[in-house]
C-alpha cells in the first residue's frame, strides 16, 4: 500500500475519532442510535475536512496522540497557575501599580498542537493574553511585566507548562 494512502487513511481516522469524542462530550449519551448518528457525523466531516484537521507535516511527529495519564498533571499545574496568579493580581488592580508590556517569547514546542495549547495557557492565567503566535514565536500582553529579557520573561510566564505539555504532546 502507498505510504501516503495509509497516511491519509490515519488521518481520516484520528479525525474521526477527535469529532466521536467531541460529539461524546457534547451529547453525553451512549445511546445505540445517538452513537451510530455520531459516528455517521463525524466520518461524513473526516472525509471532507481531514487536512484542516491534522496537517501532512504532523506525520513526522508524535504529536497527534497525547499522553493522556499526563493531562492531570498540567491540569493542576494550571489550576496552581490561575490561582496564584489570581493571588497576586487583587493587589495590582486595587492599586493600579502595573507594569504593563507586551513581550515576545519563544517555545521550544515542535507541534502545531503543543503551541497553541500553550498560547491558550498561557490566555487563561490572570494577567497574560496571548496577542499572536507565529511559528515558534508568541506575542503576549504581561500586565505585571518583571523583565524585557526574553529568556527570564519566558521563564517567568511559561513555568513549567512548557515541559509538561512537551511529555505529554511529543
Amino acid at each position: 500500500m502507498n505510504v501516503k494512502l495509509v497516511w491519509k487513511l490515519v488521518r481520516i481516522a484520528l479525525t474521526t475519532v477527535y469529532l466521536m469524542v467531541g460529539w461524546l462530550l457534547f451529547t453525553f449519551s451512549f445511546e445505540l442510535s445517538s452513537l451510530l448518528l455520531g459516528f455517521v457525523f463525524s466520518l461524513g466531516i473526516a472525509l471532507v475536512s481531514y487536512d484542516l484537521f491534522i496537517d501532512v507535516r504532523e506525520a513526522e511527529r508524535r504529536a497527534l496522540l497525547p499522553r493522556v495519564h499526563l493531562l492531570g498533571i498540567l491540569l493542576i499545574i494550571l489550576l496552581r497557575n490561575i490561582l496564584w496568579s489570581s493571588v497576586k493580581m487583587i493587589p495590582l488592580v486595587f492599586t493600579l501599580k502595573m507594569t504593563p508590556r507586551v513581550v515576545h517569547l519563544r517555545t521550544r514546542l515542535r507541534s502545531d498542537i503543543g503551541r497553541a495549547l500553550l498560547a491558550n495557557l498561557i490566555t487563561l492565567t490572570p494577567g497574560t493574553l496571548t496577542l499572536d503566535m507565529t511559528g515558534d514565536n508568541l506575542l503576549i500582553h504581561w500586565l505585571d511585566a518583571k523583565t524585557t529579557h526574553k529568556r527570564l520573561a519566558g521563564h517567568l510566564i511559561k513555568g513549567s507548562m512548557e515541559d509538561w505539555i512537551r511529555r505529554i504532546w511529543t
